[in-house]
């Protein structure tokens, strides 16, 4: 019992002296682990702000396709059960999901409750605005389709879709996730060779240690626990500095967009909402570079 108590002891301070030994490095080499920190920092800033931009793009387009409606305007000379009558018509068109009736009244009266107060729109009439339908449709990226067969119904004088705009974002959704994991891949690259090259320098100045602990039977495992344990400590520290400004950052430019007029069409979510993700994202890109680029250099050096 004592015999087994003394080797659990023995093998704990063999622990802390590994970790000891792997923090104590960072200060080593200071210069190199600071420009190692700051580079990972840098990257994952930018993986990050492209992470960020990209989940907010997606809710954008989440939300555009909700409101999958489009506005079909009936020719004003049509008497009112005859403009009525149309939406039969429009409801056998195969995307439609429904369509929804409103009136020269209906439509001034909502241009009011639109415009309350604004003098310029104080003369508009019902007879100045024609019938119309909201139409809803099932599927949001056959908008362009439904709205060409719409059009063909007689009595239809003009639509309003936003296909276009839905386009736009689709498009501008694909393309950011294609740079977002590309630009990703570079940097994470980049910071993996940063973190090993500052983890080689690290074992080339202790390698005459090295050397002695492998003649006196040192495991290549009680070599390799310091130099794993700094580079862990170089991408956490890296990863932790990153997700402090990416906070600091994001809550400024949003606070900036929201000052805009023009840019209200772009509604960003609060950064507590990323909150988790955010987290997962900066912590696992940290621990990644962090562990593998230290790996990889300790695997070339000792040859194993």
């Amino acid at each position: 019992m004592t015999e087994w108590m003394g080797i659990t002891s023995m093998k704990c301070n063999n622990i802390g002296y590994l970790l000891k030994e792997g923090f104590l490095g960072i200060f080593r080499h200071g210069f190199m682990s600071f420009a190692a920190v700051i580079v990972t920092v840098a990257c994952l800033l930018i993986v990050g702000s492209f992470s960020c931009l990209t989940y907010n793009v997606n809710i954008m387009v989440e939300d555009l396709n909700k409101t999958n409606e489009i506005l079909v305007y009936v020719d004003s000379d049509l008497p009112d059960a005859e403009a009525r009558s149309i939406g039969t018509k429009i409801n056998r068109v195969s995307n439609v999901h429904q369509s929804s009736f409103v009136s020269r009244e209906e439509a001034l009266k909502n241009f009011v409750e639109d415009h309350d107060g604004d003098e310029a729109f104080s003369g508009v009439r019902a007879e100045d605005l024609r019938h119309r339908f909201v139409v809803v449709l099932v599927d949001n990226t056959l908008m362009k389709e439904t709205e060409e067969e719409i059009r063909q119904i007689p009595g239809v004088a003009d639509i309003s879709a936003a296909y276009e705009l839905a386009e736009g974002f689709t498009t501008l959704q694909s393309v950011l996730q294609i740079i977002t994991l590309a630009v990703n891949a570079v940097l994470l690259v980049v910071s993996l060779l940063i973190i090993s090259n500052t983890v080689k320098l690290a074992m080339y100045d202790r390698k005459d240690e090295i050397a002695i602990m492998k003649m006196v039977g040192a495991t290549n495992g009680f070599i390799r626990l310091p130099f794993v344990v700094e580079g862990f400590a170089l991408g956490m520290m890296g990863a932790a500095i990153a997700f402090g400004l990416e906070w600091l950052m994001y809550d400024a430019l949003v606070a900036r967009i929201n000052e805009v007029d023009a840019l209200n069409l772009f509604s960003f979510v609060p950064f507590t909402e990323l909150l988790l993700p955010m987290i997962a994202t900066f912590g696992a890109c940290g621990l990644f570079v962090g562990i593998l680029g230290s790996w990889a250099s300790i695997r070339k050096f000792l040859d194993v």
